[in-house]
């Protein structure tokens, strides 16, 4: 892998774009690479959360890579541009930034230092949680050159941080600071620069401590209810709780017998 590394940290797996001299921007190559990490990820059992950071402290990943992108639209210019872009877009069913279509099985961790821009950010969103530095910065920059959202920030960011809030960003290309997507929501914790990897890892692995069935079924129920009505949302999940509810059983168990009392193993 040219432009990502994947590397297995505990019970982690840390998935890192290594194109610091273009602050981590995403090509086509780049995108395949991480289209192929990822289902490396969801193949491996020991794997239980994914990591997703950049290389250097500059950026987590500025977006696509517009220099390619512009190399790109020459081939979409011609009696119907239209035509062009929907065949180069159905080679990417998955998502243009790689895997941004897909929805993981088990629990992601986007883990950024720097800039998070456009489809950096969409990436960002697509992970459950967002670990940042407080040089971190958020935001749609791509507004000002008539790129559309298509790797899934339309849909995403609004359910993170509110539709009105979300929207101005999505209309406006604004910039936020790590302190402000940290009042959002969009950032769940801000740490010392040089310290966001680690501290994913320390999340991943007490994620990966917890029973994983119950674990794995309420963030699905989480996920897969998201717009659906309250009663859908209901059903959804005693449909789901329903097959880990034994996980319960025991763990009341070994409550009863004294077992995580006090907070003792409440997370990271």
């Amino acid at each position: 892998m040219a432009n990502t590394s994947y590397e297995r940290v505990g019970a982690a797996a840390v998935l890192t774009i290594t194109r610091r001299e273009r602050r981590n921007a995403v090509d086509a190559d780049t995108a395949a690479e991480l289209l192929e990490a990822y289902r490396r990820f969801e193949s491996d059992d020991e794997a239980r959360v994914l990591v997703l950071t950049g290389e250097g402290p500059e950026a987590f990943c500025a977006g696509a890579d517009l220099k390619a992108v512009a190399e790109r639209g020459a081939a979409f210019v011609g009696d119907d541009p239209q035509v062009a872009v929907d065949e180069w877009l159905d080679t990417v069913p998955d998502g243009p930034m790689g895997f941004t279509r897909l929805t993981s099985s088990k629990p992601t961790i986007a883990a950024v230092s720097g800039w998070c821009l456009a489809g950096g950010l969409e990436l960002a969103l697509w992970c459950d949680l967002r670990i940042c530095t407080s040089s971190g910065r958020f935001g749609y920059p791509e507004r000002r050159w008539g790129v559309p959202l298509i790797d899934g920030g339309t849909q995403r960011l609004p359910l993170v941080v509110g539709m009105g809030r979300a929207l101005e960003l999505i209309l406006t290309g604004r910039i936020i600071d790590a302190a402000e997507a940290h009042a959002w929501g969009l950032a769940n914790e801000v740490v010392d620069e040089g310290h966001h990897v680690s501290r994913a890892l320390e999340i991943a692995e007490a994620l990966a401590s917890f029973p994983q069935p119950t674990m794995l079924s309420d963030r699905a129920a989480a996920i897969d209810g998201a717009g659906l009505s309250l009663d859908e949302g209901l059903a959804l999940e005693d449909r789901l709780g329903r097959q880990s509810v034994i996980t319960g059983v025991l763990g009341a168990a070994r409550f009863a017998e004294g077992e995580g009392r006090g907070g003792q193993g409440a997370g990271a």
